[in-house]
C-alpha cells in the first residue's frame, strides 16, 4: 500500500452538487496504464484501496466480482488465540449493477458511515483512453435522508473518494503534470455507526471521518 505522503490528487476533484439530502462528488485522473491494466486494477481494490478505509484494517480482505450482482466485499477474518475466538464475518461495501470492462463499473450502497443510513450511492468509476494513457472518472452520487449535515458529510466523502482515486492512480502511474500531489489526511482508525439522535440534531461527521471533516 502506498504512503500517503505519495499519494496524487486527481486531475479535477469537487462536489459537482449538494442539495437537501444528498450530493455528487467527482474525481479525475489520468494514469500511465491502458484501458486494459486499468481495468484489471479497478477490480483488484486489495491492491489500491486504502486500509483505513476498511473495517478489517487490512486491504487484503477486499475483492469485487465484476459482474451485475456481484459484490465489493470485505472478509473479517476469524481470530483464534488465547483467550478469544470470533467467527468469520464479512461486509457489502456495495453491489455491482454494471460491469463493462475496460469501460466502465457502477456499483450500489453507502460507503463507509453511509451503511447505516437509509440513502442510495451509485458510485461509476469510467475508463476512457486518453492521449497519455487512461482517464480515470469517479462520480459517487448519494441520495436519500440521513442525519449528517449534507455539507459536512459531502466534504469528508469527497475527502476519501479523492484518496481511494489516487491510490488506484499511483498503483496504475500518474501521468505527471495532470496530477497534483494533495494535502496529508490524517486517517480515522474505525468508522463508527452514528449514534441515535432526535428529529432535527446533526450527527457530528467527524465521529466517522475523524479530521476529514476539518477545514
Amino acid at each position: 500500500m502506498v504512503g500517503a505522503g505519495l499519494l496524487s490528487a486527481p486531475a479535477v476533484a469537487e462536489i459537482t452538487k449538494s442539495h437537501a439530502q444528498g450530493f455528487i462528488v467527482r474525481h479525475e485522473v489520468v494514469v500511465e496504464a491502458d484501458p486494459k491494466q486499468a481495468w484489471l486494477a479497478l477490480i483488484s481494490p486489495d491492491k489500491w484501496w486504502r486500509k483505513e478505509h476498511t473495517w478489517s484494517g487490512d486491504s487484503a480482505n477486499l475483492s469485487i466480482r465484476p459482474s451485475a450482482g456481484g459484490c465489493f466485499c470485505e472478509r473479517i477474518p476469524e481470530v483464534d488465540e488465547p483467550g478469544r475466538f470470533t467467527l468469520e464475518g464479512s461486509v457489502e461495501h456495495m453491489r455491482v449493477v454494471q460491469a463493462y470492462p475496460e469501460a466502465a463499473l457502477r456499483m450500489i450502497g453507502g460507503l463507509g458511515p453511509l451503511q447505516s443510513e437509509p440513502v442510495t450511492g451509485v458510485l461509476t468509476v469510467a475508463l476512457s483512453t486518453a492521449d497519455t494513457g487512461t482517464r480515470i472518472v469517479w462520480e459517487y452520487n448519494v441520495a436519500g435522508y440521513m442525519r449528517y449535515e449534507v455539507p459536512v458529510i459531502a466534504k469528508s466523502v469527497d475527502g476519501v473518494i479523492g484518496l481511494q482515486a489516487a491510490a488506484l492512480a499511483d498503483l496504475l502511474g500518474p501521468v505527471a503534470g495532470l496530477n497534483a500531489a494533495p494535502a496529508r489526511q490524517p486517517m480515522p482508525e474505525t468508522l463508527p455507526d452514528p449514534a441515535p439522535v432526535s428529529e432535527g440534531t446533526a450527527i457530528k461527521v467527524e465521529d466517522a471521518f475523524g479530521d476529514l471533516a476539518g477545514d
